[in-house]
């Protein structure tokens, strides 16, 4: 299959691509690593009279620590990601996570912005933005703004994106003290998109109480979820006292949307959510009660 024909731009600075999509509007796309965009424009899923290429901005690359975060790049690739030890470090659910994309040659030309920018619901770096609170800043002819990931993923394929904006920048808060980060899935093969998986960062205090968590969740609706309520039912529990299968049991009750198809249907994706879930959690407050 080959895409319908289109006008190609290659824009030398993010603020002359925002002008090309202010000027084409619904006409135009950014195109970065390609790895989601490419596929839906051959098979014609896509259609657009002008691609506007963003993938040589060396301003929107790079991993920069600063001030208790860490920001990344847009067009940053997502074996760059993986292999950064500062990434490893400060954001560890962002490493652990960044080897469950796709193959290695997907991951040697996917963008860390263009993953969530596409903003598939069983995608892996989503769920982490949702997970860790992450703060997504985009451009436009208009100047810049920047986005909490709750208010960033609006449905499926869907996000606050406006038409006329690029995404430039992702950062990541660094949660130092007692922290266990921990992202488990399940594909029917190795480098599938995820039918079920879970993100979770917990943080205990010194009497081993669970001061803090977050749970993500991916692969069961139209867009990454933030299972809330079971993580305000953990403040304040007792590691020893935490059961961890009644926990992930009440994250994916309740569950609206959840996808049924050939590989599954919607009560077995929840039943493998919830396993997810638990291993995550498990995973996680080990770590964070690892002296």
């Amino acid at each position: 299959m080959k895409p319908s024909a289109f006008e190609y731009h290659r824009p030398t600075t993010p603020e002359e691509a925002a002008e090309l999509l202010a000027e084409f509007g619904d006409d135009a796309k950014v195109i970065a690593g390609g790895q989601s965009l490419m596929p839906m424009l051959n098979f014609r899923l896509a259609v657009f009279e002008h691609l506007i290429d963003i993938g040589r901005l060396t301003d929107l690359t790079g991993i920069n620590h600063d001030s208790g975060s860490v920001a990344i790049g847009a067009i940053t690739n997502q074996a760059t990601v993986g292999r950064s030890a500062l990434i490893r470090t400060s954001v560890p659910l962002l490493s652990r996570a960044t080897p469950l994309i796709g193959h290695f040659p997907i991951r040697n030309r996917g963008t860390l912005g263009g993953s969530v920018a596409h903003a598939d619901a069983a995608a892996e770096y989503p769920a982490v933005a949702l997970t860790l609170d992450a703060e997504i800043e985009t451009l436009s002819s208009a100047g810049r703004r920047t986005l909490p990931a709750a208010e960033f993923f609006i449905g499926m394929w869907t996000t606050a994106l406006r038409d006329d904006e690029i995404l430039t920048k992702v950062t990541f808060p660094i949660r130092e003290g007692r922290s266990g980060f921990s992202i488990a899935e399940f594909s029917r093969r190795k480098g599938d998109f995820a039918m079920a998986g879970a993100c979770v960062a917990v943080k205990v205090d010194n009497d081993l109480r669970v001061e803090s968590c977050s749970i993500g969740l991916f692969g069961l609706g139209s867009m990454p979820i933030r299972a809330t309520s079971a993580e305000r039912s953990l403040v304040g529990c007792s590691i020893d006292e935490l059961q961890v299968r009644d926990v992930a049991h009440a994250a994916v009750s309740g569950l609206e949307s959840v996808p049924a198809d050939l590989h599954g249907s919607a009560a077995y994706r929840v039943r493998v959510g919830a396993t997810m879930v638990a291993r995550a959690l498990k995973s996680a407050l080990e770590e964070a009660t690892d002296d």
